[in-house]
């Protein structure tokens, strides 16, 4: 069981750093750092988008228009953060496993 709840765990922490990866992503393509016409650079874009779309777009859905301004991965990390609090405090110790 410990087994279940680390890897579940260790799947949250490495969707926050793909979170973290697509948002400095479209950071250095936004101020024109990185070429995003590069075959590497595109299709790095597309898997990142692939995968943190589908969790980011109900959020945006929800926030006002905010002038350019996008919180929507600053409010799934805490999201993400929060699962992972709870995983560890709450449901894990009630399957007996503390980690």
């Amino acid at each position: 069981m410990t087994a279940i709840f680390v890897l579940l765990d260790a799947l949250l922490g490495f969707y926050g750093i793909i979170l973290l990866v697509s948002v400095v992503m479209s950071w250095l393509v936004s101020f024109g750092i990185v070429n995003a016409y590069q075959p590497f650079v595109q299709s790095l874009s597309r898997f990142l988008y692939a995968m943190t779309e589908p969790a980011l777009r109900p959020i945006r859905r929800l926030l006002p228009a905010m002038s350019g301004i996008d919180i929507s991965p600053i409010i799934l990390w805490f999201v993400i953060y929060a699962l992972r609090v709870l995983l560890r405090a709450d449901i894990a110790p009630i399957f007996g496993v503390y980690y």
